[in-house]
């Protein structure tokens, strides 16, 4: 009995061991599978420009002007340098081309520890695309990170007679979001998205309602968010002398109908403004 308890108290403590050593095991697995994801997430996010065909570049070592080399990336990504020939730059930020010609230079025994320095002189692989009624429609480097306000602004923000929204299209995806220019210009975060490469911002004409009869300034007038029939009446400039407060006709489509101030209104309806009854 005695050799059958101290067997037991020794396979316990075994068995404890032995799950206290599989638990720090798992437990470093999940770890090494974790970090490396967020790390990677990370570095997408932190690693700047991304080099590809087309950009131009200055590859500067210090003290050894025969190395330094301005140039643009050919279509297949590559550059030619010195000595070490062809290097891929495609795919790379500054950092880490500086870091791969370093690295060539000293495997080659050309030079023992230079100093290399790399600069974007012209951007040209990485942009989004913002057209419609905006300032300077166009191709946008995007030689940071951008947000869509960033751009707009950029292009000269929205003009005269553009919409209250801008579509998004996503290259990726092919994914439309539309998006306030309000709301953007007032600082949400939340609406204001990142630009990828790729992507294009298009700001459409405006919409527009159209009021006619008895008012000061009638005419098209851009359709704003929530806006009511008394809203539009005050931007033209109020009801006109011989014209009714309370009598508007709404024709939104092929019908007609008899509507209040508080009415709100849709993409090109017809607010007519009648005559007082005398």
């Amino acid at each position: 009995m005695i050799r059958n308890a101290a067997f037991t108290d020794w396979q316990g403590r075994a068995l404890n061991h032995f799950m206290s050593v599989l638990g720090a095991a798992l437990l470093a697995v999940v770890v090494a599978a974790l970090i490396p994801t967020a790390s990677m997430a990370q570095t997408r996010a932190d690693r700047g420009y991304v080099l590809g065909p087309n950009d131009g570049v200055v590859v500067v070592v210090y003290g050894q002007q025969e190395f330094n080399v301005q140039t643009r990336l050919k279509p297949d990504g590559s550059i030619v340098m010195p000595l070490i020939g062809r290097v891929q730059a495609s795919g790379k930020n500054v950092i880490e081309l500086a870091e791969e010609v370093r690295s060539r230079l000293v495997s080659g025994n050309f030079l023992r520890d230079p100093i290399v320095n790399v600069e974007v002189t012209d951007f040209r692989s990485q942009y989004a695309r913002v057209v419609g009624k905006v300032g300077q429609p166009g191709l946008v480097p995007l030689d940071q990170r951008y947000r869509v306000l960033d751009l707009l602004l950029r292009a000269g923000w929205v003009q005269q007679g553009g919409s209250n929204f801008v579509l998004m299209r996503r290259a990726g995806d092919g994914k439309e979001i539309r998006l306030d220019t309000d709301a953007l210009a007032r600082g949400g975060e939340g609406s204001d998205l990142y630009v990828e490469p790729g992507d294009t911002l298009f700001v459409d004409d405006a919409e527009l309602v159209f009021l006619t009869g008895q008012v000061a300034r009638p005419g098209p007038y851009a359709l704003e968010p929530g806006m009511t029939v008394g809203n539009l009446i005050a931007r033209a400039g109020g009801v006109g002398p011989t014209g009714s407060s309370g009598r508007f006709g709404l024709k939104r489509g092929k019908t007609e109908q008899s509507v209040d101030e508080n009415a709100v209104l849709q993409r090109d309806d017809v607010i007519n403004v009648r005559e007082r009854l005398f």
